[in-house]
This record gives C-alpha cells, sequence and structure tokens, in this order.
C-alpha cells in the first residue's frame, strides 16, 4: 500500500471520531511515520528483532495529568506504516488496525493505562 494512501486511511479513521471528541483533540497531532526509532523502541524495552512490532506511539502529557494553565508543545500520536503493514494483509485488515491503532493511541492521551485499552 502506498505511503499516500496510508495515510489517507489514517486521516478517515481521525475524521470517523465521535464529534464529542473534538475539543480534546485541539492540541495533538497525528502523524504517520515509516518505522519507530530504535530509541523509542528502547525506552519502550521492545526488541523488533525478536518480532515485536510497535505499530503506534504517543507523545504528551495525558489529559488528566494537566496543571491549570498548561500549555505546551502540541503532544503526538504516530502511527507507524510498516509494522501495520507487516502485520495485517488485507486492505480491510490495515483499516481495522489503522482504527485500532489510532484509538488505542488516543486512549493514552485521555488518560487510559495499557491494562484499560481493549486493544
Amino acid at each position: 500500500m502506498s505511503e499516500r494512501r496510508f495515510r489517507e486511511l489514517v486521516a478517515e479513521a481521525l475524521d470517523g471520531l465521535p464529534a464529542e471528541w473534538g475539543s480534546l483533540l485541539d492540541n495533538i497531532a497525528v502523524v504517520v511515520e515509516n518505522e519507530p526509532s530504535i530509541e523509542d523502541l528502547h525506552e519502550l524495552g521492545m526488541d523488533a528483532s525478536k518480532g515485536n512490532e510497535l505499530l503506534g506511539l504517543y507523545h504528551g502529557t495525558p489529559l488528566g495529568e494537566r496543571g491549570f494553565g498548561y500549555s505546551g508543545l502540541p503532544d503526538r500520536v504516530v502511527i507507524y506504516r510498516g509494522p501495520i503493514l507487516r502485520i495485517a494483509f488485507t486492505r480491510r485488515e490495515v483499516v481495522k488496525q489503522i482504527r485500532e491503532t489510532v484509538l488505542h493511541e488516543l486512549g493514552h492521551h485521555f488518560g487510559l493505562k495499557e491494562v484499560d485499552l481493549p486493544f
């Protein structure tokens, strides 16, 4: 799948989010990168050579942890194209995995921990 088409699918996943989430996502950027950095993998204790795939990553301060007057750079959600394409083999699987990954990473933005997230 082309990088352009993959980015379009990420945009479609964002467009499909509930309208009431709009104001909660004002200060967050969702970007696509081909692969996670070695530093990010190491920070998370992951080893790609052992088949671990990092599909997305949230960088920022969860909403519930922000103090009064919080102003910082926009939080970032990174969706990794390569890992998703390695685990999803059909277009339908890619669309499903993108949607789940976007929701998972936004869950971290809302303050949810790994154990609280459905996928």
